[in-house]
């Protein structure tokens, strides 16, 4: 039985650069929960500090490697940074053109959505902001937005997803 391809909207927008705090950790991408159950934890070390919260959290995939480990950073959008501590950083998202996608459904149909905003963009003659080392893709920008608060939607096939990959100069 095949998997049905998925239907997406993809569109390119300009963003400007964004301030966030993250945690970041290397992970194997069936472990992924080592870093995505951090983000209760910067969640609440920023809110204990009254940082203003700018966006939702995200996954940034600095590098990504399918079948090795992959670094990650869990992070958060800021208005203003607390001073960093421990493993808690401060980083800007990098301003520039993106592929962006909206996903509605289930994180783990997240490998199909990239499959098709990829092979769209082959399409459409673009070009990320990657660059690729030994089967280790390293990306200037590529981000998974969690629009939905799982507070408040705890069923994961509900949620919006936003992905966002940098495209080349």
């Amino acid at each position: 039985m095949s998997r049905q391809k998925p239907e997406i909207s993809p569109a390119i927008v300009e963003r400007g650069e964004q301030l966030y705090a993250y945690i970041r950790g290397s992970v194997r991408m069936d472990d992924f929960a080592v870093i995505a159950d951090r983000l209760p934890e910067l969640i609440g070390w920023l809110d204990a500090r009254g940082a203003d919260f700018a966006g939702a959290p995200f996954f940034r995939f600095n590098t990504v490697a399918m079948d090795a480990e992959s670094v990650v950073e869990a992070g958060i959008p800021v208005a203003s940074m607390p001073e960093p501590e421990g493993d808690i950083g401060m980083a800007l998202l990098p301003a520039g053109r993106y592929a962006t996608v909206h996903h509605h459904g289930h994180p783990a149909q997240l490998p199909d959505v990239v499959t098709a905003l990829r092979a769209w963009a082959a399409r459409e003659g673009l070009s990320w902001d990657m660059t690729e080392v030994d089967g280790v893709e390293h990306w200037a920008c590529r981000v998974e937005s969690y629009l939905t608060d799982p507070r408040v939607e705890p069923d994961p096939s509900n949620w919006e997803i936003e992905l966002a990959f940098r495209l080349a100069d």
